[in-house]
């Protein structure tokens, strides 16, 4: 190890409050900038957001260190030198050490200011929202952010860590940026940082200033809710939610899962709306989400969904008119309505149906609309109905980044509980959960006194019968052995070969690679005469319309010729061994046959799917470890 002198003999570093009348001087320091040695960790390859591992791999000496330094060094030195920079997360369990070391490291590389959140909280979307629309007291812009989250996996000591970065637009760096921080942490030797720099109080309000080699360097600790709200506010038309929340015969409940969005909670939708305190669920922030699993569906978030009559065992407490939950950063959502699930799927064509005459932010209409490739089909609906651009996209939130850029998309949505705009370049679960309170706040402003409420059951079922329902569903089946998974997918291209095959006749190979023999095994019409046959088959491959960029191997699909789909793709967001997603999608147009239940309905096509894919046979389960 060795250290490089910094220029002038000492600093002074100083704390203050810019609401407060006085600076409090600290004491005389000295910081230098050290080279440290290191060798490259295997596997620093960061999936669709970001780096994600177990907290005890992120805690091995220099391995976090080493891909903060492969990120500084993969941008361009006009984003790092002098540049302001923002550090924070959803609070899980490493965050603190781990953003005190990222600010060591950015006094080190040059970066003259850092921004974080009180007690390093940030969500994902505020992150998105603080580098687009935060001013610094000195007229500071950020150029990007370190976001410290491992999204909806769990945390503590034994689970989940995560980083990400994400660029001067307020999105996810792009796959050239990533691809070029995994190279660099395939070749790094050392990395930079001011080791003799004093960890800074990041629960106090307040600018750290200091001065190393080449001049001032500040921390500044910011309300993590402030900017964002101001933004919530400036979309949506928070009187006429007021009133909704106050008629009472509205009912509303939250779950935080106590993730980052309790930091946003109680601000927003308690002291800004005027929900009841009590409509709250697990808003306390915690660094192991409360021992949960902060992911908001129909299995992890049980206390919501039993709360909303939906849980197995039936409450004589009459459930909530309108319930939501949040994932661990905040950028995920769930919908319910009383005993009613609403798909991410339907609900970003429900919001695309109605943004421009429910939310004042869309009141001059919508530039265009996009999905990702495994979502359902109801927003392509909606957009040829309503005459709109439409895109279908690779799962990934930076890919709608690009279109929202080039002004060719206004709301985007994903199957994975992820529904946006173009208002930042994230998800954002808040800003979801507040567009079915406009939309829902919309369909009764003629109604707050009458006898019943429009309800969100009411409101999709509308949708439906406007423009037809997709039936869909996911199954995940989490923590595969990974080469299992790599030879189901190979399976899966090769069949495609020989559509005629796979609908009508029996499959004539071995899979021997595996020691699997599938000879004579009867496909489609074997299986199910009650399916349609299959018309098309691919792997998803990719052509950005704006930069021309191309992604290949984004999922296996089989189109079936009455308009349902399969999909399946493995994962890029766990920690250890893959995770396939199996997505199994039927339309029907028919008014009376919409109405069914949904696993009901696809039945057929999973027991097809299933027996398509070998499931069992590839990975030896029997179920999925997730259905939603």
């Amino acid at each position: 190890m060795q250290g490089s002198k910094a220029s002038g003999a000492f600093i002074l570093t100083a704390s203050h409050n810019p609401g407060g009348p006085h600076e409090t001087a600290k004491k005389m320091v000295m910081f230098k900038v050290a080279r440290v040695e290191t060798k490259p960790y295997d596997g620093q390859k960061p999936g669709t957001s970001g780096l994600r591992k177990k907290v005890k791999v992120f805690m091995q000496a220099h391995y976090l260190e080493n891909f903060v330094q492969a990120t500084f060094n993969a941008l361009s030195a006009e984003k790092v030198r002098g540049a302001t920079l923002v550090v924070s997360g959803d609070g899980r369990y490493y965050s603190k050490e781990a953003v005190q070391i990222i600010i060591k490291m950015g006094a080190a590389n040059g970066v003259r200011r850092i921004w974080v959140g009180q007690n390093s909280l940030l969500s994902t979307p505020a992150v998105s929202a603080v580098i687009r629309e935060r001013v610094g007291s000195d007229g500071s812009k950020a150029s990007g952010a370190f976001i410290l989250t491992a999204s909806h996996n769990p945390g503590g000591p034994h689970e989940d860590f995560g980083i990400k970065y994400n660029m001067e637009n307020g999105g996810p760096a792009p796959e050239g940026i990533t691809d070029r921080i995994f190279e660099n942490t395939k070749t790094i030797k050392e990395y930079l940082i001011a080791e003799d720099l004093p960890d800074v109080d990041i629960s106090a309000i307040g600018i750290t200033s200091f001065c190393g080699p080449e001049g001032q360097f500040d921390v500044d600790v910011f309300d993590s809710a402030t900017d964002y709200v101001k933004l919530m506010k400036s979309i949506f038309d928070f009187e006429s939610i007021r009133k909704l929340l106050s008629c009472p015969k509205f009912t509303f409940c939250y779950d935080a899962l106590h993730g980052v969005a309790g930091a946003y909670a109680k601000r927003i939708f308690v002291e800004e709306l005027g929900a009841q305190e009590s409509s709250l669920l697990n808003c306390v922030p915690k660094e192991d989400f409360g021992g949960g699993h902060p992911d908001p569906n129909l299995t992890y978030a049980k206390e919501l969904v039993a709360r909303m009559g939906l849980g197995k065992s039936s409450s004589e407490v009459e459930p909530p008119e309108f319930g939501a939950a949040a994932d661990g950063d905040a950028d995920r959502n769930m919908i319910l309505g009383k005993r009613f699930f609403v798909t991410p799927s339907d609900s970003v064509a429900i919001i695309a149906a109605n943004a421009v005459q429910a939310i004042p932010y869309f009141s001059g209409g919508l530039k265009g609309v996009a999905r990702s490739m495994p979502t359902s089909a109801a927003l392509d609906v909606v957009a040829k109905h309503l005459n709109l651009k439409f895109f279908e996209v690779p799962t990934g939130w930076k890919f709608f980044g690009n279109l929202m850029d080039a002004g060719l998309c206004s709301v985007c949505g994903e199957e994975s509980f992820g529904t946006g705009s173009d208002h930042i370049r994230e998800k954002d679960g808040i800003w979801a959960v507040l567009a079915w309170l406009s939309i829902l706040a919309y369909k009764n402003k003629d109604n707050l006194n009458g006898e019943k409420l429009e309800t969100v059951e009411g409101i999709v079922r509308q949708h439906w019968a406007t423009y037809g329902r997709h039936y869909y569903t996911r199954y995940d089946y989490e923590n595969v052995d990974a080469v299992a998974a790599k030879e189901l997918m190979a399976y899966l291209v090769k069949l495609q070969s020989d559509l005629t095959e796979v609908n009508n006749f029996a499959l004539a190979w071995p899979v021997e690679s595996i020691g699997l023999d599938f000879s004579g095994d009867l496909l489609i019409k074997g299986v199910r005469s009650d399916v349609s046959i299959v018309v098309e088959a691919d792997e998803f491959e990719y052509k950005d319309p704006v930069d021309g960029s191309i992604s290949k191997h984004q999922g296996i699909r089989y189109l079936f010729e009455d308009g349902s789909r399969l999909v399946f793709r493995l994962s890029g967001t766990g920690s250890e061994g893959a995770t396939i997603r199996l997505y199994i999608e039927q339309y029907e147009k028919d008014p009376t046959k919409i109405g069914r239940d949904s696993q009901d309905a696809l039945a057929p096509l999973v027991d097809v799917a299933l027996k398509l894919s070998k499931m069992q046979e590839f990975t030896g389960r029997s179920a999925p470890t997730v259905i939603t």
